[in-house]
């Protein structure tokens, strides 16, 4: 790993251990909100567009931790720096007009998208809790300068009306490759529309119908008006257990059968990593799954489950165009003057020097 990358995986929320980390990769807690007596982004016009977020930059400006906070407009953010920064899950499509971080990444607060205000959080591994403690100590500081669009019968009002009431979505990432090859995601899928979640495939479909990329999902909630927000996070935190509990169930069974397709699978992604000139995105991506199901499942050893899953972020074309500004590369002759090539060729360096470690339990 270079120095820089060094730099910018110590300083990432992703690059240490969280609790049930062999299943759940993240957890994310959003809180929208939005100005009274302002119209909703949608219907602002660009003076009251601006007004809002000179009101939401100037509230964080006043926080006692202010140093630890950013405010950027986005218009200045420049393209590598917004992939980068919606790869991190800050933003999609640049959809807003400013953007609050803080330093550590640890939580953000989007201005102008579809509400005014929608603070995120983050943190490896099962946390809901913990992420929300985060967006609701920002919430409640900006709350001490700004006056939120609320009512006593509906809470906080938000431009979705699924958003209103605590206007909180919580979401958990999770690796379910044990159940995806069972073929029991559709089972999976049911239980969580019937208990309001929603599921979808962060990095996009897999290769077989109906499949995520690399067996990871997106289990988020619908709507934030069943319960407080004790409720729901008891709910979502229930629901991920009981998801950690049935993928480890049908790990369990293959790790007693030592199923051959599997070993197999598993065998092949590893050597792949370690031994390709380039590698594209997808590809990498289902990689890194594999093997991380060989390391929950005791067929491969030297590495961490936290240490795979930060490298799902590492290897994102934002992060890699970072690496190739800032680092010294020394390419093949045949690929320094092809940016897509330089990509694919130094994806794959980053996959073999986090590979070093790994060997297979034969």
């Amino acid at each position: 790993m270079t120095r820089e990358e060094k730099k910018s995986a110590g300083d990432a929320w992703y690059a240490s251990k969280g609790q049930d980390d062999d299943v759940v990769l993240s957890s994310r807690v959003r809180l929208a909100r939005n100005l009274a007596n302002f119209p909703f982004p949608a219907s602002c016009d660009d003076d009251e567009a601006v007004r809002a977020q000179n009101i939401v930059f100037d509230a964080f400006n006043h926080f006692e931790d202010a140093d630890a906070y950013q405010s950027v407009p986005l218009a200045a953010v420049e393209p590598l720096g917004a992939k980068i920064l919606s790869e991190r899950g800050l933003f999609e499509n640049n959809f807003g007009t400013g953007l609050v971080m803080r330093l550590d990444g640890i939580s953000s607060c989007l201005v102008n998208c579809v509400d005014h205000v929608r603070v995120a959080s983050f943190a490896p591994g099962l946390a809901l809790n913990a992420v929300y403690a985060s967006s609701a100590d920002i919430d409640s500081r900006l709350q001490e300068r700004i006056q939120f669009a609320a009512s006593h019968d509906f809470g906080y009002l938000n431009a979705n009306v699924m958003d209103s009431g605590s206007g909180m979505k919580s979401s958990v990432r999770v690796h379910l490759p044990s159940i995806s090859y069972a073929g029991k995601i559709d089972e999976i899928m049911s239980l969580a529309a019937q208990k309001g979640f929603s599921v979808t495939a962060p990095y996009g479909t897999g290769s077989r119908a109906g499949s995520s990329l690399g067996s990871i999902y997106q289990i988020s909630s619908v709507q934030s008006a069943s319960g407080n927000e004790i409720d729901q996070l008891a709910a979502a935190t229930a629901f991920a257990k009981n998801i950690c509990e049935t993928e480890r169930k049908f790990r369990a069974e293959y790790a007693d059968n030592k199923s051959t397709p599997v070993r197999d699978m598993i065998l092949r992604a590893f050597a792949t990593a370690r031994f390709c000139m380039m590698m594209d995105l997808r590809e990498a991506i289902d990689v890194v799954s594999a093997v991380k199901w060989g390391l929950d499942l005791g067929s491969v050893k030297g590495t961490k489950d936290w240490e795979l899953s930060s490298l799902l972020y590492r290897i994102q074309s934002g992060h890699l165009g970072f690496l190739l500004k800032t680092g010294n590369f020394h390419f093949e002759s045949d690929v320094v003057s092809d940016e897509s090539l330089k990509e694919k060729r130094l994806r794959a360096i980053v996959m073999q020097d986090a590979f070093k470690k790994i060997s297979f339990v034969i």
